[in-house]
């Protein structure tokens, strides 16, 4: 299947779902008589008139009550590891409404906005500038895809992509360079490997143990309960684990990410031994029947050496409890540090059998590149990337949509020229 097609189905989902279910509806339709379907239809139209009514008596009555009830600012601890969002309820429901393709594709083209404009901006100017494909034209091009911490290894292997494509092409000009470009970008990320982002779970009846690294400051608490909240909202029955013993306060933040998803957090004493932790959360989880446990760990001791052995004793005690678990290590990055990431991601590789990476803040950095040099050096997949602060912004990594991410406008007219 050619990159454009899988591209388009990615966007907004194939034509054959959405043929198959415009027939569903036309059939649902021709069951019904003529008379039960006009009565059906002056049904919705009453319901949707009450509902409409509902609603603007109850936007009135709430901004009465903003207007009588002062505002009370919440002080958060200083030694937190970051801001817990101030979602609503309406944001934690247990079936939340399924994200539509092109819902989804959306959250990728809003969350990589700042690498975008910044990346995407410099390829066009070169574009612009380059009316052939010669080597100055690949040079600059090197150089704009280091800027967005792409990564040397990776830049290196997508430029002799790029020259031995354009040349079995035969290709003169620039246009519709940034769709070959995209289109190895792709190649390279997935290197011919399949369900990358999918988790390792266990079949059902049996407990699957996800464990939680990286240092403090990255997103890992914020990460864990919107990734329970995701677990949950597909059927599957979550508990936490505070494992995360020695800094203040982060028990306490755990708990009510715990609270707002509506799942049990098992935890000890701040300062207790976070193996403790573990050993207990594994007996609750097995003796309620729950299906994955999601674990977090400390993220800064009094030094490197420290903090590994901690991570190592907490890996063995699970490993003792359940065999071949932890199912899933997971390493939360902060895509904001750039080549900093990559540095952790090493660091952290070497002490524990790291199966996947989450990189947090992605929409709030402007070298979003790391995600590929993640990947191409140390052979890592990406499995959920965080596009924004909302609760289902934690969304499973797709190298096509990051790749729309990256070149959304150009893409587009690409496509649009495809289709004609």
């Amino acid at each position: 299947m050619s990159f454009f097609k899988r591209l388009k189905e990615k966007l907004a989902g194939s034509s054959e779902q959405k043929e198959q279910e415009l027939q569903e509806q036309q059939d649902q339709q021709v069951d019904l008589p003529l008379d039960e379907q006009v009565q059906e239809e002056n049904q919705l139209i009453e319901t949707v008139e009450e509902e409409i009514t509902v609603a603007e008596h109850t936007v009135e009555k709430e901004q009465e009550e903003m207007v009588e009830q002062p505002v009370i600012e919440e002080v958060q601890p200083v030694e937190e590891e970051e801001e817990i969002s101030n979602h609503s309820d309406a944001e934690v429901e247990e079936q939340p409404q399924k994200q539509s393709a092109w819902s989804i594709t959306q959250k990728f083209k809003a969350g990589l906005e700042k690498t975008r404009n910044s990346f995407t901006s410099k390829v066009n100017d070169l574009v612009a500038r380059y009316r052939k494909v010669d080597e100055d034209f690949f040079e600059e091009l090197e150089d704009v895809l280091l800027q967005a911490d792409v990564g040397f290894e990776t830049v290196m292997e997508l430029m002799d992509k790029l020259r031995f494509e354009v040349q079995r092409q035969n290709i003169k000009d620039t246009n519709g360079i940034q769709a070959i470009i995209s289109e190895k970008l792709v190649e390279i990320y997935e290197s011919g490997e399949e369900n990358l982002t999918e988790l390792n779970i266990q079949q059902s009846g049996e407990l699957t143990v996800i464990l939680f690294v990286g240092v403090n400051g990255v997103g890992k608490t914020t990460t864990i309960g919107k990734l329970a909240h995701r677990l949950k909202s597909e059927g599957k029955s979550v508990m936490l684990a505070a494992g995360d013993t020695f800094r203040a306060g982060a028990i306490e933040q755990l708990q009510v990410w715990g609270d707002r998803v509506g799942v049990e957090v098992i935890a000890q004493s701040e300062g207790s031994d976070p193996a403790a932790v573990m050993y207990d959360a594994i007996r609750a989880a097995k003796n309620r029947g729950v299906d994955i446990l999601i674990c977090d760990t400390a993220g800064r001791l009094q030094n490197k050496v420290n903090l590994m052995n901690e991570l190592e004793k907490v890996h063995r005690v699970i490993s003792r409890e359940i065999p071949n678990a932890p199912h899933e290590v997971l390493l939360a990055l902060d895509a904001t540090t750039g080549q900093n990431a990559l540095v952790q991601a090493q660091m952290f590789k070497e002490a524990t059998n790291v199966t996947g990476i989450v990189l947090t803040k992605l929409d709030g950095t402007a070298k979003g590149g790391i995600v590929l040099a993640i990947r191409n050096k140390l052979h890592i997949p990406v499995k959920f990337v965080g596009l924004g602060e909302k609760m289902d912004d934690l969304q499973p990594f797709d190298a096509e949509r990051y790749v729309y991410g990256l070149f959304a406008e150009g893409l587009e007219k690409e496509l649009e020229k495809a289709e004609e």
